[in-house]
């Protein structure tokens, strides 16, 4: 068989894989949350606002979204993704939110299932981010590469996705981070759309986020623990014993969404920055609006309805932002930047 051939195939059926596994098998963390718990919102009995009138449009990258909801990025490269990817896509399209596409890297070794990224004739005015793993730099990936997923997408920005921890448990993981830093920021010098860092689900702390904001990146997306453990996910396709244990042994290792964002804020008062990892109703998005997020990231809670039907995304959206309405009116807020400014979330102790 022809390595490139094989390698593109093996690519296929981890995509595959992690869909199923995410699916049916309970990869959740298990001992440790999301951290949003810790906060609550401080009701206003009286919040002299008309519902109807509440407002949680806002802008990223220049565009306006209709709310602060990312669809975040989850899959692609397969049959089965094709069809949740354009679901998605409808769906965004339809109510002007943000979405990030699954790890584009089988484009390159596999051309022809480019169609399953192939989202922008569905949703040609929303906003929209390319996907490849930042460690793909240490992998003969550079610059043509990134443009080429870019513009295949007809992406907004392009997303380097962050995985150390997944990479060291995948039977076939790229675990040579060595020197990427000084590969992120030549690559954020030269591309023309803004980079975004972004992890899978174990958080970026504030010293780190400091460094990839000196090195030039245009927006962080946390993606901190307490939602789906790619460890797990991992550990459930080991090929090995060995590999099934270390998943297991680092299925609760990272850093909680809520910590994420709070400490960055601390260091980075206004820079671009997105809250996933664990979010699965519009009462902890708000909650990570309120700490600081930009636009909150929401994967497992949009993969199970796209793979039921369209409607189920939509009652889902719907759902998402009836919540955040809610939060807002109830706390007295009219919009998403009065909520920001507010101090209406307080640690429960």
């Amino acid at each position: 068989m022809d390595l490139s051939a094989g390698k593109a195939s093996e690519t296929q059926t981890r995509k595959a894989d992690h869909i199923r596994i995410c699916l049916e098998e309970n990869v959740q963390f298990h001992n440790i949350s999301n951290g949003f718990e810790e906060y609550r919102f401080t009701h206003s009995c009286l919040p002299e606002l008309n519902l109807s009138e509440i407002d949680i449009s806002t802008c990223f990258f220049g565009k306006k979204l209709n709310a602060p909801l990312l669809i975040s990025s989850m899959t692609g490269g397969t049959e089965v993704a094709k069809t949740i990817n354009y679901r998605l896509a409808e769906v965004a399209q339809h109510h002007k939110l943000a979405m990030g596409v699954g790890s584009q890297r089988v484009i390159i070794e596999k051309p022809e299932v480019a169609d399953t990224f192939a989202v922008r004739a569905i949703a040609p005015d929303i906003l929209l981010f390319a996907n490849i793993g930042a460690v793909q730099l240490n992998y003969n990936y550079g610059l043509s590469q990134c443009l080429k997923v870019v513009e295949i997408l007809e992406a907004d920005a392009l997303i380097l996705h962050l995985n150390p921890l997944q990479e060291c448990i995948q039977a076939e993981g790229d675990t040579n981070f060595k020197g990427l830093l000084d590969k992120i920021s030549l690559l954020c010098s030269e591309m023309p759309v803004p980079v975004i860092a972004k992890e899978v689900g174990n958080g970026i702390s504030a010293p780190m986020a400091q460094q990839l904001i000196a090195a030039g990146v245009s927006a962080i997306d946390v993606a901190g623990a307490g939602g789906t453990s790619w460890a797990m996910v991992e550990s459930e396709r080991a090929e090995n014993s060995k590999q099934r244990l270390l998943g297991k042994t680092f299925g609760d290792w990272g850093i909680p969404t809520a910590t994420c964002i709070t400490s960055i804020r601390e260091v980075a008062p206004t820079f671009p920055l997105i809250a996933s990892g664990g979010l699965r109703n519009g009462l902890e998005v708000a909650k990570a609006l309120a700490l600081g997020a930009d636009l909150a990231g929401l994967a497992l809670p949009f993969l199970q309805a796209a793979t039921e039907s369209v409607d189920a995304i939509h009652e889902r959206v719907d759902l998402l932002m009836a919540e955040i309405s809610t939060v807002l009116f109830c706390t007295g807020n009219a919009n998403l930047s009065a909520l920001r400014d507010s101090n209406c979330l307080q640690p429960k102790n």
